[in-house]
């Protein structure tokens, strides 16, 4: 179907990353060239075969001709989620990301909003996908020294999933500013003289130096962080893969420490380094939880947010809530349930007639996480993947508490303590079995009673919270006549 661009196709190569592609994106917009009519590619990407049977355009005629459109404008989220999805390796990422560009200056001013589109959904996952692989590059490269002519250099080798180089070099520029460094990757090497960054092409791993004094350092750093009290092996091969192994030294003593691992569960102590690892055993105190947790950066998660948020209340509380993670206003303050959601809270506790200053309030993810749109913080659920991460905080907390009953207050909260899925809806007010306590609830959160928009639904939420938080008081104060009975296996 012939167009503005009378039938003719354009082909645009991408050779300098996002600014590139969002400068040409926007121009072509202006211009009308729809998304079926261009094709995009990365240089050093074979030309597409299609165009040898059709006619091309050239990219300079076609921003020869005068706009016809405006300037197109989109909401920051769109670039935000734009721009780490051009770091992925998906050759079709152009093309898509141009798509929605074309939606959005057509009129589809919401279209960012709408996570059951197609368009929208596969952008967000790339997105997603790089943030995942750049925290890895983070957490997971490892340099080695070389000594030339006296001065010292730090080299390191790693295989990313996505072409993240340029994003996450100002970090190891930043982290490591007082080190003469070079990364190399198979797409490209960055280097840093202590003035500048600088790339290159990529590098095969055989040019990069095997082994020196630093693998042992790093050897014995790892063996000093690792908790053999909380050894999951899936998710440790899911978080580290193995493909990284070669190039991080202290996973060479992964198994013998595997097989020491219950040894050294009855002889570790309690000392942790700096941010290492959460503090176990009996004689770890609250304080002492709660500051560990504030330096705690498991995940990416903790970057975006302006503090941990830890659990308060009586270190012997019977009753012990967990919610999902902090809120915009728990995160400014500090405290758990402080928010809007914190004072439909404890509205409830007190038609329950629990005194807030008798439980354990705390969530299932220390750091909020969220969304910046325009000048607002929009809650973002945590996925698995961080839930699992600061899964260990919760641990303590429960181990430190040791509650009699837990009230879940939502389906993230209750699927972390029982290690499943839970449908709240459908299995609210039924307790559960669980190593964690005598009793755990799973109710509505008081977030989520806000959120729904008939006022009577609102209503009958909040009298059911009132009413599994009424129980939970009962079953602590006279457990031996509660009607409530453990009937569901978690």
């Amino acid at each position: 179907m012939e167009n503005v661009m009378g039938g003719l196709m354009l082909e645009v190569c991408i050779d300098n990353g996002w600014e590139q592609w969002r400068d040409l994106a926007r121009e072509l917009v202006r211009r009308d060239v729809a998304p079926v009519d261009v094709t995009w590619r990365d240089a050093g990407e074979r030309q597409q075969t299609l165009l040898g049977a059709v006619d091309t355009v050239s990219l300079d005629d076609v921003l020869e001709r005068p706009p016809t459109r405006p300037r197109p404008r989109v909401s920051r989220r769109f670039v935000d989620v734009a721009k780490l999805a051009s770091f992925h390796r998906d050759p079709t990422r152009w093309g898509r990301l141009y798509k929605l560009l074309w939606r959005l200056a057509a009129g589809e001013a919401g279209l960012m909003d709408v996570r059951t589109d197609a368009d929208v959904a596969e952008v967000e996952a790339m997105a997603k996908a790089v943030r995942r692989d750049a925290h890895k590059m983070k957490a997971f490269v490892r340099f080695k020294k070389l000594v030339v002519d006296g001065e010292e250099f730090f080299v390191a080798w790693h295989r990313p999933d996505h072409r993240i180089v340029r994003k996450v070099a100002p970090f190891f520029k930043d982290r490591f500013a007082a080190m003469n460094w070079t990364i190399m990757t198979p797409d490209e090497t960055v280097s840093w003289d202590g003035e500048r960054l600088s790339f290159d092409e990529g590098t095969p791993r055989s040019e990069a130096p095997q082994s020196d004094e630093l693998e042992g350092l790093w050897k014995t750093y790892y063996r000093s962080i690792f908790n053999p009290a909380r050894i999951k092996l899936q998710a440790m091969f899911a978080e580290m893969p193995k493909k990284h192994w070669a190039t991080m030294p202290e996973t060479a003593a992964i198994p013998r420490m595997l097989q020491e691992a219950s040894a050294r569960v009855r002889s570790m102590v309690d000392a942790s380094p700096q941010g290492a690892r959460v503090p176990v055993g009996e004689s770890a105190t609250y304080d002492e939880l709660r500051e560990a947790c504030r330096r705690c950066r498991a995940c990416e998660q903790c970057e975006g947010a302006t503090q941990a948020v830890f659990g308060e209340g009586p270190a012997d509380a019977r009753l012990m809530l967990v919610g999902e993670q902090p809120g915009d206003t728990e995160d400014r303050v500090g405290r758990p349930f402080v928010g809007p959601a914190g004072q439909v809270l404890d509205r409830a506790l007190a038609a329950a007639g629990i005194g807030r200053d008798t439980v354990y309030v705390t969530s299932a993810v220390k750091h909020f996480g969220y969304e910046q749109r325009g000048d607002k913080r929009i809650h973002k659920r945590p996925d698995s993947y961080v839930t699992e991460m600061c899964r260990p905080w919760l641990t303590a907390e429960l181990e430190l508490v040791r509650p009699q009953v837990i009230v879940a207050l939502g389906a993230t909260s209750a699927g972390v303590l029982c290690g499943r899925r839970v449908a709240v809806t459908k299995e609210r007010g039924q307790p559960i079995r669980t190593p964690h306590a005598e009793l755990l609830i799973p109710t509505f959160h008081p977030a989520a009673i806000l959120r729904h928009p008939d006022t009577t639904a609102q209503q009958q939420r909040f009298d059911a919270l009132v009413d599994d938080l009424r129980r939970a008081g009962q079953a602590v104060e006279a457990p031996e006549n509660s009607s409530w009975r453990p009937m569901v296996s978690s």
